[in-house]
């Protein structure tokens, strides 16, 4: 696919999507959101991908969405090159028609499917979908020029891309609402010290820091573990009873165990060599994989 509000780079195990139009801060677009959801199918797809970065061009990292629809920007009945969702027999608006969805929950939705961990290296201004967007990734960094901001409340809509869900389970709920009733723009050392974030670099060091933790999983992990837990760890989130994980974490346990990774990860061990895991995400999960599929768990 050609992309033209993203660039996608792959190289050594890892896939780096860059946010790119430059002239606009990288501000959010339904392409874009499109785009960047093929780049993670692609990611799923290529078990050469261990790895995925997401950053921005130019000197922001995404400022928000589009708003050169002016006040009609949000309003969807409004606006004529969005497709209209259907009305219920009285009139109302269908709230489960397809066409009223939110465009970058549908993104953070698809980052949350992810096979591969997801890395932001935030570059810079990273306002609205910008910073919502980050929620579903799975380490944030940001550069000293990073600015971020939850600013809904000042545009007079909600929080969005399902961050309702992802932001407090980050920061927890206290920290998410003072950010979110305030709608203020905050810098990088307050998001670290919020636990947004988990490093603040030099922005020359930005990447190469993104780039390093990437590769520590790329040279030195089991893909099809790394996927499992991405998984594990997200969906317990949402568990009523520590029973629920180890219902999976022995599922997990006694298919791994039986597995060429796990023969080959003790023997590297004892040889004192570097692991060369032969299992791939693209065929080799394990038979109870999707486990969240089953109603109810067995």
């Amino acid at each position: 696919m050609a992309f033209e509000t993203i660039k996608v780079d792959v190289a050594d195990g890892i896939q780096t999507i860059t946010m790119h139009r430059p002239e606009k801060l990288n501000a959010f677009t339904g392409q874009m959101m499109h785009e960047m959801i093929e780049a993670f199918d692609m990611s799923d797809r290529n078990d050469d991908v261990r790895a995925v970065i997401v950053t921005g061009s130019g000197r922001a990292f995404c400022a928000g969405a589009d708003l050169s629809a002016g006040a009609k920007t949000f309003e969807l009945a409004e606006r004529k090159d969005r497709k209209q969702p259907k009305a219920t027999a009285d009139g109302k608006p269908d709230y489960s028609d397809e066409a009223i969805r939110d465009g970058g929950g549908r993104l953070t939705l698809r980052i949350f499917e992810s096979l591969k961990p997801v890395i932001a290296a935030i570059n810079g201004p990273a306002v609205g979908i910008g910073a919502t967007m980050t929620t579903a990734m799975d380490i944030r960094l940001a550069s000293s020029a990073a600015r971020m901001g939850f600013v809904f409340s000042r545009r007079g809509i909600v929080m969005e891309a399902a961050s309702s869900w992802f932001l407090p389970r980050i920061v927890g709920p206290a920290q998410a609402l003072e950010w979110c009733y305030t709608g203020r723009v905050f810098d990088a050392q307050e998001a670290l010290a919020g636990r947004l974030v988990s490093k603040v670099l030099a922005p020359e060091d930005l990447l190469a820091e993104a780039r390093k933790l990437a590769r520590e999983i790329v040279d030195n992990t089991a893909p099809v573990s790394v996927a499992l837990m991405r998984q594990m760890v997200w969906r317990m989130l949402g568990a009523d009873h520590p029973m629920e994980a180890h219902k999976i974490d022995s599922r997990g346990i006694f298919e791994r165990g039986r597995s060429a990774d796990v023969a080959e990860g003790v023997v590297s061990f004892l040889e004192k060599r570097p692991a060369k895991f032969p299992n791939k995400v693209s065929t080799d999960m394990p038979p109870y994989f999707p486990w969240w599929e089953e109603r109810p768990y067995k």
